[in-house]
C-alpha cells in the first residue's frame, strides 16, 4: 500500500511516497528560499506562483526517475491547512486533479498534526499519551497528544511565534532567510553571556509563550549599532539564542510537572535547532523522560510527513472521493 503525499502550505514544495512496508520511498522538497531571501520572508503570491511553476515537473520527475509507476499510488495525501491561502489552493488543486485521473481517493492532511507524527517515522517514537513542543515560523504550542487524531493545547505564544522572531532578528544581522538556521550557525561563535536579552513570560505560571518584546528588544539593540561586524553579529545571535531556548525549556519543564508525562517530542522547523535539542534532552532527564524528535530534514516542511499521516488515516477510512478542493488555512487540531 502506498501513499503520495503533497506538501504545500507555505514555500516548500514537497512530493513524497510512504509505503507500509518498505516506509519512506521518495522524498523530495524543492525550497523557494533563495526567491524569498531577498524580500527577508515570505510574499504569499509569489509563493503561491512558485508552486505552480513547480508542482507537476516536480512530480513527474520523481516517477521518472525512481521508476516508480504512478499507477501503484493507492491514494493521495494532501495538505490542506493551516497555512497560506493560496498555496494550500495549489496542492488541493492538483492533489484532487490527480487523483480523480487515477480513480483514488484523497486524503486531507492538517500541516501541525503531520509534524507532531512525524516522529514515529523514526526508530526511536513515542508511545500515546506524550506531550509535544511544536515550534516553527508560525506556531508555538505545547499539544497534549492523548492518542491518534486526539490533542489538547496546553499553551501558545499570544503574539510572534518562535520561528519568526528568528526571522526577524535574522533580517536585523544581515543574514539570509529562513533565519533560524543562520542565528544557529553564526551563534556557535559567540560569546556566552555577552549581551543578556528579556525572556518573557518565563516566571509565569500559564504555559503561554510572547516573542513580540524580545524580538523587538534584539531590533533595537542591533540598530544601535553602526557597524555590524562578524563577532557582533555572533555575540547577538548567541544572547538570542539563548533567551528564546531557556523559555522553551522553561514552559516545556513546567508542562511535564502539571501532567506528569516525561515523554516529550519537539517537532517543526526550529527543532532542528542544537542548543534546543541540548537544554530540552538534560531537562527531560531529570524527569527521567525521554525527548524525541525527527532527522533534520523531516523537522522543516515536508512532504514524508504527510504521505505518512495520509497512510495512517487511509486504514482508518478517513478518505474522500468526491474531489472537492478543501483547504482550511486557521486549520487547528485540538478543540
Amino acid at each position: 500500500m502506498r501513499i503520495l503525499g503533497i506538501e504545500t502550505s507555505c514555500d516548500d514544495t514537497g512530493i513524497a511516497v510512504y509505503d507500509d512496508k518498505y516506509g519512506l520511498i521518495i522524498n523530495q522538497v524543492l525550497s523557494q528560499s533563495n526567491i524569498h531571501n531577498k524580500y527577508g520572508g515570505i510574499v504569499p503570491e509569489i509563493a503561491s506562483r512558485e508552486h505552480m511553476l513547480n508542482i507537476f515537473n516536480l512530480c513527474k520527475s520523481i516517477f521518472k526517475k525512481r521508476n516508480n509507476n504512478i499507477d501503484n499510488i493507492d491514494a493521495i495525501a494532501y495538505t490542506a491547512g493551516p497555512g497560506l491561502s493560496g498555496s494550500l489552493l495549489v496542492g488541493a488543486t492538483f492533489s484532487n486533479s490527480l487523483a480523480y485521473s487515477l480513480n483514488i481517493p484523497t486524503i486531507i492532511i492538517n500541516h501541525l498534526e503531520a509534524h507532531l507524527l512525524s516522529v514515529m517515522m523514526e526508530d526511536k517514537c513515542p508511545i500515546f499519551p506524550f506531550l509535544t513542543l511544536l515550534v516553527s515560523g508560525k506556531h508555538t504550542e505545547i499539544i497534549y497528544a492523548h492518542a491518534l487524531g486526539k490533542y489538547s493545547l496546553l499553551g501558545k505564544s499570544i503574539d510572534d511565534a518562535a520561528g519568526e522572531a528568528f526571522d526577524k532578528v535574522s533580517k536585523n544581522l544581515k543574514l539570509r532567510y529562513p533565519g533560524g538556521p543562520e542565528i544557529s550557525k553564526i551563534s556557535k561563535f559567540g560569546t556566552l553571556n555577552k549581551y543578556v536579552f528579556p525572556k518573557p513570560m518565563l516566571k509565569k505560571n500559564n504555559l503561554n509563550f510572547s516573542f513580540s518584546g524580545l524580538k523587538t528588544s534584539v531590533i533595537n539593540f542591533i540598530n544601535k549599532k553602526k557597524n555590524l561586524n562578524f563577532q557582533f553579529k555572533a555575540d547577538v545571535a548567541k544572547a538570542f539564542e539563548q533567551s528564546i531556548t531557556d523559555v522553551l525549556v522553561k514552559k516545556c519543564e513546567k508542562a511535564i510537572q502539571k501532567t506528569n508525562i516525561n515523554r516529550l517530542v519537539i517537532s517543526g522547523g526550529v527543532s532542528a535547532n542544537t542548543e534546543l535539542r541540548k537544554k530540552l534532552k538534560i531537562m527531560v532527564q531529570r524527569y527521567k523522560g525521554n525527548l524525541f524528535f525527527s532527522r533534520l530534514e523531516l523537522c522543516t516542511d515536508n512532504a514524508a510527513m504527510i504521505a505518512y499521516t495520509g497512510m495512517l488515516k487511509f486504514k482508518l477510512n478517513q478518505i474522500d472521493r468526491n474531489y472537492g478542493i478543501k483547504v482550511y488555512p486557521k486549520w487547528k487540531i485540538y478543540n
